[in-house]
């Protein structure tokens, strides 16, 4: 299996996009149409207990491995074959310009050449992987490369849980990338195709908030926050004497007794709000930028009530729900209901189950 097989722009077979984040394990399967456009066969989550996954490592493999078992027959998928992903934080990236017309070994020399310079480990420790993305636009008859390096030992990790798992993970891709190719479709929907739009996407996951702002496909800045949706889950814990499990199943079903609104959610609405409005400063104040055309919200936490009403007010941006679904068709086995309701966490699942189909 190829690190960044993806980038390189091969076509696969049936198989689906498989996101393993702290707090869950989420499976994407897409399919195309005859016109082309995209079609959501299947789409399901399995919870993970806090402790699990920390910080990107796998602390409880048996159980991981069982829960992704356990999403994999909950989505009705027949296909066995995977795209996971690596954690950002557990990869090296890096763009580099060589010229064009190298043969494939030639390239392979020169990116361990490079990726020596770059990589603070040896690289018999790590799996490395490149790609060409195209002619240089700053360096006439040169091409870009985008080198991708990490620990044997971390991609291991992945694709033995997949293997445990009974999968088998034909593409390992990085979870930033796939948030963006998924995010590349929503912003070609924009207004003009979402052309020199400034897009600042949040992603609202269980401890970590991340901010990225892409311009036409670059991403301009990228910075995480610690602070997540797991806080409210903590608040509703204190406030009504809830173990964490038990919050966080009363929280997802809406179980909560009559002063939740008004005690914890707007507080923690408000609090949330004020942390991407600081995240946006941050922005402002380390760039040229002092604007952003649109603010995107997902993760599970996006569609908490007033939440983008509230973003909206703090910063005078017009903040959006962000749906990775949206145009896409439904299969059979999918209820619109369903997709409303939990589309905006699905969006780094989305972007894995599009590689299948980059060209």
């Amino acid at each position: 299996m190829s690190f960044v097989d993806a980038l390189l722009g091969r076509k696969h077979p049936a198989m689906f996009g498989l996101d393993i984040s702290s707090s869950s394990a989420k499976l994407v399967e897409l399919n195309r149409g005859p016109d082309g456009e995209y079609v959501l066969e299947r789409f399901a989550s399995e919870p993970f207990e806090k402790g699990w996954i920390v910080d990107g490592q796998i602390e409880k493999f048996d159980e991981v491995a069982e829960a992704v078992k356990r999403v994999v027959s909950k989505s009705g998928t027949k296909t066995r074959q995977a795209v996971l992903a690596m954690p950002q934080s557990a990869v090296i990236t890096k763009k580099i310009i060589l010229p064009a017309g190298l043969r494939e070994e030639e390239l392979e020399l020169q990116v361990e050449s490079e990726a020596n310079q770059y990589i603070p480990f040896s690289l018999d420790e790590v799996s490395l992987d490149f790609c060409v993305i195209g002619p240089s636009t700053t360096s006439v008859g040169d091409v870009e490369v985008l080198i991708a390096a990490s620990r044997k030992d971390k991609v291991q990790d992945r694709q033995g849980l997949a293997e445990a798992a009974g999968l088998k993970p034909v593409i390992l891709d990085i979870e930033s990338h796939a948030s963006r190719l998924a995010m590349s479709r929503l912003v070609a929907q924009l207004p003009g195709g979402g052309k020199d739009a400034l897009v600042a996407l949040f992603e609202i996951g269980a401890d970590t908030t991340s901010l990225k702002v892409l311009r036409d496909d670059e991403l301009l800045y990228d910075r995480d926050q610690a602070f997540g949706g797991s806080q409210l889950t903590h608040l509703i814990s204190r406030q009504y004497g809830l173990s964490f499990e038990e919050a966080e199943a009363k929280k997802l079903s809406g179980d909560l007794p009559d002063d939740y609104e008004s005690t914890v959610l707007v507080p923690f609405v408000d609090t949330l709000s004020q942390e991407i409005g600081r995240a946006l400063q941050y922005f402002f104040t380390s760039t040229p930028h002092h604007k952003v055309h649109y603010i995107m919200l997902g993760g599970g936490t996006a569609t908490l009530p007033g939440l983008k009403e509230r973003v909206t007010d703090l910063t005078g941006f017009a903040a959006q729900v962000v749906n990775p679904f949206e145009h896409m068709k439904l299969g059979s086995a999918v209820r619109e209901s369903r997709v409303r309701r939990e589309a905006p966490s699905y969006l780094t699942a989305c972007g894995l189950a599009m590689r299948r189909f980059v060209q």
